[in-house]
């Protein structure tokens, strides 16, 4: 394997062309109500993906993106909806229009608000269409009717197959972060989803990825119309303004390691990555209990707590967000200076999307790799994918700090206290537990068990019997009651007879472990002999 060469340098970075081109979105043929939202997001110049996309996408043509995270795809695909849905003078109001895909609900959240921001003066509407939301709100929400849908692919497929959602109308549909959509495995999803769409040929289609592997072209070619491939700075996959590095560390140094980090680097913001989701929930507890304002977010926590926590991660209420890979995606917070990864991804292409949360918009940042004996397996692949070697730093004595939390366990093993077990049903309905279950049916079962011969069921359930229906007189119900029980049979064990029983003479039928319905016979008997084998008889 040739070797790669090193990353570049941050002068070599300073040298770059900035973040910004000389496009302008006034220089577009865009309507006034969408130049007003962009005057106030402070949208003025275009980055290069939508300097690129806008004048191919609003002509309604089909693109297949690629560019780096961070680098304005969303606002590409946005402004091409809104101006387009505008124009369209032949659609029917309030029925859903253009249809968007992401991959997680925050992106799909971060999709929509921006949305709500470029659009405001447009009149159009957007409802976001996610999974651990109100299922009921969502659905009386399309039911309403909007213009435009932003949605993760479970949820939305639901509200297709019970007809909340309608797919006759869509002009236009985005498949955003394409190769994390294969990824999490909607490759059927999203096959299912385009299959209802209308026609290729009737509708346009827009994807955009930071990586366009076999698998999203593939989407391409099937449900695409000849789409224009728009590529930006493909020979390099991370974005050029982040400062790389990398550390090699002990395991059991790792956590004194970062927090010496902590300590020394000059942060706003921070992200901190780890691959499973108890390293986070330990990771995020050691961090508190040293005294750093963190808060874990992971796969399985409810929606509105994810949300909640991302909001309060926006407004400097959080300082430092531990997340897995959840977060990787779609995390559009300003000034997030530092990126931690404390574990090497275990997917090449997740690191290039886990710096991405740094030097947005044109900014720097740093991003900071720990590489353990767990990990650092994934560090040629991942380097072969990147093209150059990381830079390697090596710490100081004195960049380690002393952790000060003690032991933490994670609280995924741990059942809660309030859990009792359940006592289990007893067989035969003997004693104990709860019992036989008892119903109506067994009820009425044991009430005619033992019914007189002319016996009207209905009277159980208080209905009066036929009026032709004679009654049977008080001695025949009590003559032709019910049946004695029988007598339980027992089994006899018979004993075995020993020599002193077979000497005895004298021993009875019940002493000889006969049966209690054997007469005892008499002395005379026993002492008379027997003839021809008869039986003895009496005088």
């Amino acid at each position: 394997m040739t070797d790669t060469p090193d990353a570049p340098t941050p002068q070599e970075r300073a040298d770059k062309p900035a973040f910004l081109t000389q496009t302008t979105f006034g220089s577009f043929d865009l309507p006034e109500n969408l130049l007003a939202g962009l005057d106030e997001a402070q949208f003025k110049q275009c980055t290069p993906i939508q300097a690129q996309v806008l004048p191919v996408a609003l002509d309604g043509k089909d693109i297949a993106g690629q560019a780096q995270t961070g680098t304005g795809k969303t606002g590409a695909f946005l402004v091409t909806i809104f101006t387009r849905l505008l124009q369209m003078t032949d659609r029917k109001p309030q029925t859903p229009a253009a249809l968007i895909v992401a991959p997680t609900r925050e992106l799909a959240f971060q999709i929509h608000e921006e949305a709500l921001l470029l659009g405001g003066h447009t009149g159009l509407t957007c409802a976001q269409i996610v999974g651990g939301v109100d299922y009921q709100k969502q659905a009386e929400t399309l039911k309403k009717g909007v213009d435009i849908v932003i949605c993760t692919p479970g949820r939305i497929i639901d509200y297709f197959k019970q007809g909340i959602f309608k797919t006759g109308d869509i002009k236009i549909v985005v498949i955003d972060e394409a190769d994390r959509l294969l990824d999490l495995g909607f490759a059927k999803d999203m096959r299912f989803i385009l299959r209802k769409l209308p026609h290729y040929e009737k509708r346009q289609s827009m994807l955009f990825s930071a990586t366009l592997s076999h698998r999203v072209l593939e989407l391409t070619y099937e449900y695409m119309n000849l789409p224009e491939f728009i590529s930006v700075t493909p020979e390099e996959v991370t974005v050029e303004r982040i400062d790389q590095s990398l550390i090699h560390v002990g395991l059991e140094s790792k956590l004194s390691l970062l927090l010496g980090l902590l300590n020394r680097e000059e942060w706003h913001r921070v992200l901190v990555f780890a691959n499973t989701k108890a390293g986070v929930e330990w990771l995020s507890e050691k961090l508190k209990r040293n005294g750093f304002p963190a808060e874990g977010i992971t796969g399985d926590l409810p929606q509105r707590k994810r949300f909640k926590l991302m909001e309060q991660f926006k407004n400097d209420q959080v300082k430092i967000l531990v997340a897995t890979d959840v977060a990787s995606r779609g995390i559009h917070v300003e000034d997030i200076s530092h990126v931690f990864n404390y574990d090497l991804p275990q997917d090449s292409e997740s690191y290039v999307h886990r710096i991405g949360r740094t030097a947005r918009a044109g900014k720097t940042g740093k991003a900071i790799s720990l590489a353990c004996e767990n990990y650092v397996f994934h560090l040629e692949p991942l380097e072969d994918m990147l093209g150059y070697k990381l830079p390697v730093i090596w710490p100081e004595d004195d960049w380690f700090s002393e952790d000060k939390a003690g032991p933490v366990k994670s609280s995924r093993r741990a059942k809660p206290k309030h859990a009792a077990r359940k006592p289990s049903r007893p067989r035969n309905g003997k004693t104990g537990g709860r019992g036989p279950r008892k119903t109506a049916a067994s009820r009425y079962l044991a009430k005619i068990k033992n019914r007189p011969p002319n016996y009207f069921p209905g009277s159980f359930f208080g209905f009066a019997p036929p009026e032709d229906t004679a009654e049977t007189p008080p001695e025949t119900v009590k003559a032709s009651g019910p049946e004695p029980a029988k007598k339980k049979r027992r089994r006899w064990r018979r004993k075995k007879k020993t020599a002193a029983h077979k000497d005895q003479s004298g021993a009875t039928a019940t002493e000889t472990g006969g049966t209690p319905s054997q007469k005892k016979p008499s002395e005379d008997h026993a002492a008379q002999p027997r003839e021809n084998g008869a039986p003895p008889t009496a005088d």
